[in-house]
């Protein structure tokens, strides 16, 4: 029978509520107990709970905690099967990426879950995603990789969006087809093609002031983008862009405040704001120009992943030639190969 460990680290699932509303509790595993028989009637693996302190409300989640997941995870390695993470919907994403490119090839599968009611509260959904996420944990066709299951979808990690802060149906991978989805059998439409290995515990070295997100939209400021591109503590930009990944010019000011971090040695990653779809860089004159100054396509990587991407790699200390390389490329299945 396959061993499961479930990391508990907060979120909405072990919430309880307070006169200043729900807030991050501990004792999750006695409310597990109380709601989960294992074996049966479930037919559950055995599984254990092990509360991540401090917890954290997902919204408080700083790149920091990733590193305390990893080494949780080294840890407990070896002793176990599986790997159950609990973890708040408004940030997982993040995390679910961040762990796919920490992590690398892997050879047991961990999956992070949560829910958007609190467990035993009316109508709650968590009791449902964390019986589904022990199943597929322990099911021989789940892929070794880092995924996100929620609503009886498996999502690869780093493929996943929150696309709903009201439904149920919270998360969604809308340029990838999910891994498995759970029904009155567990079907497996979408084979994983990830190479498994041995993981990389190695942690972060992290720099708060390194990555940053710019979005564009009409009537934003061209002063202030300059300001940021302009900041020399800076290492990489997430740009959020128009459609197939156009800009508005600025009269060519911002391209050149673009070209100017490029050549400063500030990576550059564009990613479209659309759901679906992929960035293309010279469809139209706009977009091509960010060719010249040195800005890097994201493909189909959704913004969550380009984050953690550029998170994680310059957090492994990749700069320069290397560092476009790794973002040029599809290092864990995050984006459509080109």
């Amino acid at each position: 029978m396959p061993r499961v460990l479930i990391l508990y680290t907060g979120g909405t699932i072990g919430m309880q509520p307070s006169p200043q509303g729900y807030v991050p509790s501990a004792g999750l595993a006695e409310r597990l107990a109380a709601h989960l028989a294992v074996g049966d009637p479930y037919r559950l693996p055995v599984f254990e709970v092990v509360e991540i302190q401090p917890l954290i409300d997902s919204a408080e989640l700083m790149p920091e905690a990733w590193n305390r997941l990893v080494a949780a995870l080294e840890s407990h390695w070896q002793a176990y099967d599986a790997f159950v993470i609990l973890h708040g919907t408004d940030t997982m994403a993040y995390s679910t990426a961040a762990l796919s490119f920490m992590l690398g090839a892997i050879n047991k599968p961990v999956l992070f879950t949560g829910s958007q009611i609190p467990l035993g509260e009316p109508r709650s959904d968590a009791l449902n995603n964390v019986v589904s996420a022990l199943q597929l944990a322990a099911h021989p066709a789940t892929p070794c990789e880092v995924s996100l299951l929620f609503h009886d979808r498996l999502l690869r990690g780093n493929r996943a969006r929150k696309v709903r802060t009201q439904g149920l149906d919270a998360f969604d991978s809308p340029n990838f087809p999910w891994l498995a989805e759970i029904g009155i059998d567990i079907t497996f439409p979408q084979p994983s093609a990830l190479l498994s290995g041995e993981p990389n515990f190695a942690p972060l070295q992290l720099d708060d002031e390194a990555v940053a997100v710019l979005p564009l939209h009409p009537g934003m400021s061209l002063r202030r983008a300059k300001e940021l591109l302009e900041d020399t503590t800076l290492k990489g930009v997430v740009i959020s862009s128009y459609g197939v990944g156009n800009p508005p010019s600025f009269e060519g000011e911002l391209l050149n405040a673009m070209k100017a971090a490029n050549e400063r040695g500030v990576a550059l990653l564009n990613v479209t704001q659309c759901a679906q779809g992929n960035v293309v860089q010279g469809a139209y004159a706009t977009g091509a120009a960010l060719n010249r100054a040195g800005v890097i396509a994201g493909g189909d990587i959704t913004l969550e992943a380009a984050v953690a991407k550029l998170t994680v790699l310059l957090g492994r200390g990749l700069s320069g030639p290397a560092l476009r390389m790794a973002l040029s490329a599809s290092i864990r299945g995050e984006a459509t190969a080109r």
